[in-house]
């Protein structure tokens, strides 16, 4: 792949307070209730089960063979959770890139950061209303829950450039990440206790009660907990949005079209982008249908699930700072790579799992959570390094469409394949191909090239 190689301008680092990165950090403590308490562990069973009721299906059957008819179209009630996950980042293509273009054209980057996570986070206490037989409500909430959620990580993320230089953000990212793991593993432990101590034996409506509150708990704590980055972050507006001169608005809009026009300019960047949608596709789709795998395939308690999705969680915390040192030794992009073949590891090992054996799938949460957070918290600064100056909204709008919770293909494949074949087994093993073309793709990007071409300065160990 041929391209214009401009020599990078060394820049001083970006002056930032330690009080404005731990704002930043505290942001993931946030956000991450959402991604743990609500699309890893209780949203999956709960709007499946309900879905179960809308299908005729009785409460704490084994399994349902039903079916639900959104607007008129037939869908098995086991397949609906998937593909509401696919319809809603079909939408955020077309959200998120107008988001950033907003973000790189405004002054007011945390007014936009507040406006998109107050949203996700109303909407996700508003599922306290998804009571009986109201799957429709439920899915129109997630899907603006999770795509308001993308929406705030898109501004937050575009932070990330102006809050360190290219050898410190590897460090930053993965300071967030593993303290987002911290505040999402807290709340998960809470609602652990609440549907220990108050779970009923045969009394699935209790369960099904407990797991709405525990989601509502998370909408509250993610809107409790954005009041802090809101107060210690500082703005830093491009070039751009000091120009001003017009409508953010429009401007916005404007300037994405150009974008769109002018993107062609760095190949190298959208190849890496290529192969992080989707390598991280197949990462997000195991982490969104890991608990309707274990309840559905693998018939494990609730509480088995909540317990290895806590494991995984405080893993994940060290891992991430584990792969951030990694990274300093070897370099973030052959890190990654290492990390892609641990998870293609992972899903041969979940395919194997026994049924009715809790152990088994805590060992395989551990390994899961060693690998997780390093190779999110990695991917996202080394693609802040091929983003050309002031377009970091934008670009991270493309980069959010499968980051955080948010996965199309993955889901897609698992809930055809389920569809066609009513086992989740055959279904995860359709997501390997995402790990081996992933690992593909981004072993064939010329990273250090990459980096220069978008005029930036590479870091000292790629």
């Amino acid at each position: 792949m041929a391209e214009t190689v401009t020599p990078a301008v060394q820049d001083p680092p970006p002056a930032s307070t330690r009080r404005e990165r731990r704002g930043w950090y505290l942001y993931d403590w946030a956000n991450s209730a959402f991604q743990t308490t609500v699309i890893t562990v209780f949203l999956g069973p709960f709007l499946t089960t309900v879905t179960e009721l809308a299908a005729g299906c009785e409460l704490g059957a084994d399994s349902c063979d039903g079916y639900v008819h959104p607007l008129g179209i037939r869908v098995a009630a086991g397949s609906y959770y998937p593909y509401l996950i696919s319809l809603s980042v079909f939408l955020t293509v077309f959200v998120l890139p107008v988001i950033g273009a907003i973000a790189d054209r405004s002054t007011h980057k945390k007014r936009l950061l507040a406006g998109a996570a107050f949203t996700g986070a109303g909407a996700t206490i508003a599922m306290a209303f998804v009571t009986g037989e109201r799957y429709l409500l439920g899915g129109a909430l997630f899907l603006v829950a999770n795509i308001a959620f993308g929406a705030a990580v898109v501004v937050y993320n575009s932070f990330l450039p102006q809050l360190g230089g290219p050898d410190e953000r590897d460090a930053i990212s993965s300071r967030g990440w593993a303290i987002g793991y911290l505040g999402g593993g807290l709340l998960l432990a809470l609602n652990l206790v609440a549907v220990t101590v108050l779970s009923e034996e045969g009394n699935p409506q209790r369960t099904l009660d407990l797991a709405r509150w525990s989601i509502v708990s998370a909408g509250v704590w993610w809107a409790v907990f954005t009041l802090v980055p809101l107060r210690w972050l500082r703005e830093h507006p491009t070039a751009a949005a000091l120009a001003g001169g017009g409508n953010v608005l429009t401007d916005g809009f404007r300037q994405l079209g150009r974008t769109l026009r002018e993107v062609k300019a760095y190949p190298l960047t959208l190849f890496f982008l290529l192969a992080f949608l989707v390598y991280n596709d197949g990462i997000q789709t195991v982490i969104t249908l890991a608990s309707q795998y274990g309840t559905e395939e693998l018939k494990l308690e609730q509480s088995t699930l909540i317990v290895t999705i806590l494991l995984v969680q405080f893993l994940a915390f060290g891992g991430a700072l584990a792969l951030g040192a990694l990274a300093r030794r070897i370099g973030a992009w052959k890190t990654v790579l290492l990390s892609l073949v641990l998870w293609t590891g992972v899903i041969i090992a979940a395919f194997r799992l026994p049924a009715e054996a809790p152990l088994p799938f805590m060992a395989l949460g551990g390994a899961i959570g060693l690998v997780l957070g390093g190779s999110q918290a990695l991917s996202r600064s080394l693609f802040s390094q091929l983003i050309p100056t002031g377009k970091e909204g934008e670009y991270y709008g493309f980069y959010e469409i499968s980051d955080k919770g948010t996965s199309w293909l993955g889901p897609l494949a698992f809930g055809l394949v389920f569809q066609l074949t009513a086992s989740y087994r055959v279904g995860l093993v359709s997501l390997l191909i995402f790990f081996v073309l992933g690992f593909a793709l981004l072993a064939a990007v010329p990273i250090r090239r990459a980096i220069l071409a978008a005029g930036n300065t590479p870091p000292k160990v790629l």
